[in-house]
C-alpha cells in the first residue's frame, strides 16, 4: 500500500467513526467519501475529498495537488457518473457532471476564495482542472418536479 493510500484509509476511517469529521489537517473542512466504479476494472474505488456544498449539491475538484494529470477518481466518474457519496452521516446516490464554462468558473473560483490552494493550484497545473458537480438523486426529483411544475404554469398562460 502507498503512503498516499496509507493517508486516504486513515481519513476515511476517521471521517467513518466521527460522523463525518476529520481532525488534523483537515479539521473544519468540508470532507466527503467519493465511491466510484473502475473505468477500466470495474471494481468500487473509494476516495476523501474537500467538497463545496452547493444548495443540495457537492462540488468537488479534480486538481490532484496541481499534477499534470487528472486524479484516477475523475476518469472514473466520467466513465461511470452514477456515484454513491458519504457526507456526514449520510450515504447517498448521485450523478456526476463536469461543469464547464462561466459556471466551471464560478463554482472553481468559490472554492478557491474557501481554500487558497486550490488557486496555487490552478496556476501551477498545467491543464484545465476539473470542476464536478455531484447532485443527489432526490435532489435531481425535485429540480425535475420544479421544472415540471414551471413548465405546466407556462402552458396554462398560453
Amino acid at each position: 500500500m502507498s503512503k498516499w493510500d496509507e493517508t486516504n484509509a486513515k481519513v476515511i476511517a476517521e471521517f467513518r467513526a466521527n460522523q463525518g469529521r476529520v481532525g488534523g489537517h483537515y479539521d473544519g473542512w468540508p470532507m466527503l467519501i467519493l465511491h466510484t466504479t473502475g473505468a477500466k476494472s470495474g471494481r468500487t474505488h473509494v476516495t476523501p475529498l474537500v467538497y463545496l456544498p452547493d444548495g443540495g449539491r457537492m462540488v468537488i475538484i479534480a486538481s490532484a495537488g496541481a499534477q499534470p494529470m487528472h486524479p484516477a477518481w475523475y476518469h472514473n466518474l466520467v466513465a461511470n457518473p452514477e456515484v454513491t457519496v458519504e457526507v456526514g452521516d449520510e450515504t447517498v446516490v448521485a450523478t456526476a457532471r463536469v461543469a464547464t464554462g462561466a459556471e466551471r468558473n464560478a463554482l472553481y473560483a468559490r472554492q478557491a476564495e474557501r481554500f487558497p490552494f486550490f488557486a496555487e493550484y490552478e496556476k501551477k497545473a498545467a491543464r484545465t482542472i476539473p470542476v464536478v458537480v455531484l447532485e443527489p438523486a432526490e435532489e435531481r426529483k425535485e429540480r425535475a418536479a420544479s421544472s415540471v411544475s414551471a413548465d405546466r404554469a407556462d402552458d396554462s398562460r398560453q
